[in-house]
This record gives C-alpha cells, structure tokens and sequence, in this order.
C-alpha cells in the first residue's frame, strides 16, 4: 500500500526537524534536504519493523489547519 505522508519541516538552532504527523515519528538533518531524507528512511524502517497492527494503531488522519483554527489555537497559547 502506497500512502502519501506529511512532512513537517522546521529550524531548530543550526538544524532542521522533519516531523510525520501521522505516525508521530521524527528526524533531523543539517538542512532541509537532509531532516527530509533521514525521515524517509526512519519511516521506512518503522514500516519494515511494525506489525501492520501497530501501524494502524499509530496512524491517524491529519486534519487540515484552517485560517480560524489557527487563530482559535494562537488566542488559547
């Protein structure tokens, strides 16, 4: 099964986090290009390592962060 995955993508210091929502695992790189590849590769090898029960245990469906959603979240910090 071929699914598409997030990637959230964020400076931290002198590096970058790449962070799949999804299945809540993440990685680091000294760029963006490499925070992106190290979590191509942590995904994959959670993939080859998880029962297909303990991936859907972890999968959940990211929704969508709407212009009002983000404003209820920043009143509320």
């Amino acid at each position: 099964m071929n699914r598409q995955m997030t990637a959230i993508i964020e400076r931290e210091g002198d590096s970058y986090v790449a962070l799949c929502p999804e299945l809540d695992i993440a990685s680091q790189g000294e760029s963006v290009s490499e925070a992106r590849a190290n979590l191509k590769e942590a995904l994959e090898l959670s993939f080859e390592a998880a029962s297909a029960g303990e991936i859907q245990r972890r999968l959940h469906e990211v929704q969508p962060f709407t212009d009002a959603a983000w404003r209820c979240e920043r009143e509320s910090i």
